[in-house]
Parts: structure tokens; sequence; C-alpha cells
């Protein structure tokens, strides 16, 4: 990744576990590591990765001192703790970045595929469930190569996930009525960290 020449999220490339992690940290003000880990479901060293790369552009930053209070760090329980791990916060730079990518996600999206349908096709798996290229490729009138090629992008860069069963229940492929669905195709789902995404932005 490179060093940022301005505010405007088209000059540099944040993708979108970097984006999530800025975000959860306007949301809790002050955190670390293995609590936002936590709260995806992921491996500890890869957000320690991530945040020694926001670090290094100059969106997060270490706190200083040996304890954290609660009107500090939102997610903490208990009024005062020591500190035992490294907590980060945002940036006046991150903050500004934050709002900029939030008040225009789709645009975000569509920089990081090329496709200004994106931010729909991420919706529609939102109200849908696990669903097949044949189906997204009709509702957004793509070319079911293009399509493919799109979906596995997003798998890429971890906003998709592969619906691994063999029968889908109704309410894991609510765009159809059926009761349960047997997998003939490649399904796809929202991963953890599309979910958590879509959820607050």
């Amino acid at each position: 990744m490179s060093s940022m020449s301005g505010n405007n999220f088209k000059d540099f490339k944040l993708k979108p576990l970097h984006i999530y992690v800025l975000f959860h940290l306007r949301r809790a003000n002050i955190d670390y590591a293995k609590s936002i880990a936590k709260s995806l479901k992921m491996d500890q060293p890869e957000i320690e990765r991530v945040l020694k790369e926001l670090e290094s552009l100059r969106l997060i930053e270490r706190t200083r001192g040996s304890a954290i209070k609660r009107s500090e760090a939102r997610f903490k329980l208990s009024y005062e703790v020591r500190k035992h791990h490294t907590y980060y916060e945002l940036t006046k730079e991150g903050e500004h970045t934050m709002r900029s990518i939030r008040d225009a996600f789709d645009k975000y999206l569509a920089s990081l595929t090329g496709r200004d349908a994106t931010f729909d096709i991420l919706q529609f798996f939102r109200r849908a469930g696990c669903e097949h290229a044949g189906v997204i490729s009709r509702t957004f009138s793509m070319k079911i190569d293009e399509c493919r090629r799109l979906l596995t992008e997003l798998v890429q860069l971890g906003l998709l996930a592969y619906c691994d069963s063999k029968v889908l229940k109704r309410k894991h492929r609510r765009a159809k009525p059926k009761k349960e669905t047997r997998t003939h195709h490649k399904y796809y789902k929202l991963s953890r960290l599309s979910e958590l995404m879509l959820r607050h932005m």
C-alpha cells in the first residue's frame, strides 16, 4: 500500500477489511486487535497486520497512558481497566477518510471492482441470502461469465463467501419460496465482514 496523496478514497487503495477496522474504531473510539478480531470471528494476527498498515498510513495511532476508561473505550464494561494490549484510535485524517467513505460507500465499492452495481449486488445478497451466478446475472443484466468473475472478485475481497451446504433451506435462500433447494450450482452469500459493514454503513 502506498501513502496517501489526499483524503479522497480514490487516491489510495484501502481493502474492505481496512475500512471495517476504521469503522470499528470510529464506533468504539479506542480498541485493540483481539477485540476487533473477535467481532469479525477472524484470526488476531490478520487484524494486527491491518492495524499496522493503517498506522503506517497515519489513519490510526496508538493511545497513550496506562489505563483506559469506559468513557474512552465505549465497548468496555468496566469503568476503568489497566492496559494489557496495544490500543488504537483514529487520527484526524482517519476520521476524515471514514466520513468520506461512508458518504460514498457505493462509489468506494465500485472503485474496487470497476462495477457500479457492486453495492446493489451486495444489498441483494443481504436480502436474498445464498444465491448463484445465474440469478445474479439475470437480475442485474450481466453476462454470466462477467458475473462469475465479479462474484469471484468479491470473494477475494472478503465481501462474499461460498455457501457450503448441499441443501439450502428457505431461510438460507430467501429469494425462492421453495422449502429447500439442492445445490447444483456454486452458491454465494455475504461474508461476516460484509454483513457488519452493510449493517452500520
